[in-house]
């Protein structure tokens, strides 16, 4: 009896044995893939920031030379001010338009499934496609979009892109146009999970459409927006070919941001050891934000 309930104790276990190779045979490709593709790079970035190099080719170690390069480089203190702005202003202009979309639509009682369909619709658009779209439409002088529309209303011509104060809002907005329809979706569906008991109750104590969103939508979403603050806040952190292809950094650097600075280092410069010891500072930042994002996650599961 005793060797009997033994063998019914080890099958369980080679049971779930079984299970686990299976899963680390059907993970194992993807593992590979990651390794060579995120890994492989990262580590020798790490160890192309602390060479120097002649193209690709190390020469000679030099520590942390590199690191302290960047800080003192002129053009690093405005890219790290433009890109903290970029955030701020993708905060201010950028976070709320996706909610009040989808409050404004979970409200609609017509033709709710054409404006899902419109507002997601930008984002079909290749993200090259707007960017130089948006460009035309700012462009300054009479040749603009916006110009010539302010034209017919007695305005003239303004220089938009080449205005320093402007510029960072300006790509914001095109950012926004382009990404705010799908996040509008995520709160939607959000919204579509709220129980029909507590608008009903709402209702019978006679809550108007500001109360139900004040009382019932916004706690519900509360917790959804916080994830997607710091989603928003990485996908900023990490903005380059808007600002490259509209201005290129311009005017006198009021729109480079930190990886646009890489990208000047490495493909601009050839500098790579600079543009490498640049992308390990911005994946300390990065990695630092995404902790923050899983345990945000962890808190809302």
């Amino acid at each position: 009896m005793r060797t009997k309930s033994i063998n019914q104790s080890i099958r369980p276990n080679l049971g779930a044995r079984r299970q686990d190779l299976v899963s680390w045979l059907i993970m194992l490709p993807t593992i590979i893939l990651f390794a060579f593709f995120v890994w492989e790079p990262l580590l020798e970035s790490i160890r192309l920031s602390l060479y120097t190099a002649k193209g690709v080719r190390l020469q000679e170690f030099v520590g942390f030379d590199n690191y302290i390069k960047i800080f003192k480089h002129p053009d690093f203190l405005a890219a790290f001010k433009n890109t903290i702005v970029y955030i701020l202003y993708s905060l201010v202009i950028g976070f709320f338009v996706p909610i009040i979309m989808a409050i404004l639509i979970s409200e609609t009682v017509h033709l709710k499934g054409l404006f899902r369909v419109g507002v997601y619709f930008p984002n079909m658009m290749p993200g090259m496609a707007t960017v130089m779209m948006w460009g035309y439409f700012f462009n300054p002088g009479k040749t603009g979009v916006l110009n010539i529309l302010l034209s017919k209303i007695g305005i003239g011509p303004q220089v938009w892109l080449n205005n320093p104060k402007w510029t960072i809002p300006l790509i914001i907005i095109t950012l926004t146009w382009k990404s705010a329809g799908s996040t509008s979706l995520i709160y939607m569906a959000e919204i579509s999970r709220i129980s029909e008991d507590l608008y009903e109750a709402a209702t019978i104590d006679g809550a108007g459409v500001f109360h139900r969103i004040r009382y019932i939508i916004l706690p519900s979403i509360f917790s959804l927006g916080k994830t997607l603050l710091i989603l928003q806040i990485i996908s900023v952190f990490q903005i380059l070919y808007e600002p490259l292809v509209m201005t290129n950094g311009g005017p006198n650097n009021a729109s480079i941001s930190l990886m646009m600075l890489v990208y000047n280092y490495a493909f601009r410069d050839y500098n790579y050891p600079m543009g490498a010891a640049l992308s390990v500072l911005i994946c300390i930042v990065l990695v630092i934000l995404s902790g923050v994002y899983t345990k945000l996650t962890r808190e809302k599961d």
